[in-house]
């Protein structure tokens, strides 16, 4: 069994409980316009360039099979991506690792292996692993033999999700669960399809059945200037929290920040949000104080 991994983070203490190992898994079925991981919405490798490391030495050049990458004497390749099959063969040829492959095929052990060199931060901190991306859950059966591998060895599991996904998908994926962290992106259906693409009636589904199946879970909110802070939309979230039960009047906030910028760049894409500033510490402590409020317990991701 394989799945498409851009790349495994260890060390991390944002993504879960504890000390983590972040699996980023690619595709997603939500293209969010502020998105900081571009590189795993498509669930094919992509291959991209990192201008500021090219030296336009032209050591790439005649290397792609599908003649995909171009260059001329001087200039920055160019990356055709109707033909590029995301094959990876320009990447050795570059010694200053401008071009760089998004997304490489691996089996479970290749992942677990990766994942237990940290058993020991795991154990000492309650620790354990943590599915991202993109949406781990469009590889339900991947993340399910590597939950199962992680609980056998000791190593707590952790879910990262957008919510969109097949409800028996989540079914079957939970059972093999520890935690799970649900992202809540907007209340206003419309709204929430004009901003990721999709309608989020599966993702309220979604998050009543997490609720009711018991595992752990830790509602989070991407905090975007001027796009989900309304007044309207803060108080529709924590109604909403609130319906689910007691045990969910918790939310964490994920403050905008720019950081995957030059990830669209190196893909060559616009970049969505452009012009847009993080929201200044003081806001969003008042955003936070706005939940509090309403009664819901909220934290602030730094």
């Amino acid at each position: 069994m394989h799945a498409i991994v851009t790349h495994i983070q260890g060390y991390s203490i944002h993504d879960g409980p504890g000390i983590r190992t972040i699996v980023f898994f690619k595709g997603c079925a939500l293209a969010c316009r502020w998105c900081s991981n571009p590189e795993c919405i498509s669930p094919l490798p992509e291959v991209g360039l990192i201008k500021t490391l090219c030296t336009k030495c032209g050591r790439c050049a005649g290397v792609c099979p599908q003649d995909a990458l171009a260059f001329e004497t001087d200039e920055l390749p160019r990356i055709d991506r109707q033909r590029c099959t995301g094959c990876g063969e320009c990447i050795p040829v570059c010694n200053y690792n401008a071009l760089v492959l998004y997304g490489k095929q691996m089996s479970v052990q290749e992942v677990f292996s990766a994942i237990s060199r940290d058993n020991i931060f795991y154990q000492a901190s309650n620790g354990g692993v943590t599915a991202s991306g993109g949406e781990p859950l469009l590889q339900p059966q991947f993340v399910r033999a590597l939950f199962d591998q992680c609980q056998k060895s000791g190593i707590r599991t952790c879910l990262e999700t957008s919510g969109y996904a097949a409800s028996s998908v989540l079914h079957e994926v939970l059972k093999s669960t520890d935690h799970v962290l649900f992202d809540l992106k907007h209340l206003n259906s419309s709204i929430h399809h004009q901003l990721t693409g999709k309608p989020n009636s599966l993702v309220l589904t979604n998050a009543k059945l997490v609720v009711e199946s018991g595992v752990e879970v830790l509602f989070r909110m991407p905090l975007i200037p001027g796009i989900n802070d309304s007044l309207q939309n803060l108080r529709e979230t924590a109604s909403f929290l609130k319906g689910l039960g007691s045990s969910t009047h918790r939310l964490e906030l994920l403050p905008y920040h720019r950081l995957g910028e030059s990830k669209y760049e190196a893909l060559g894409r616009l970049y969505p949000m452009r012009g847009l500033l993080p929201a200044e510490p003081a806001y969003v402590e008042s955003i936070k104080h706005a939940f509090e409020e309403c009664g819901i317990q909220c934290s602030v991701s730094r």
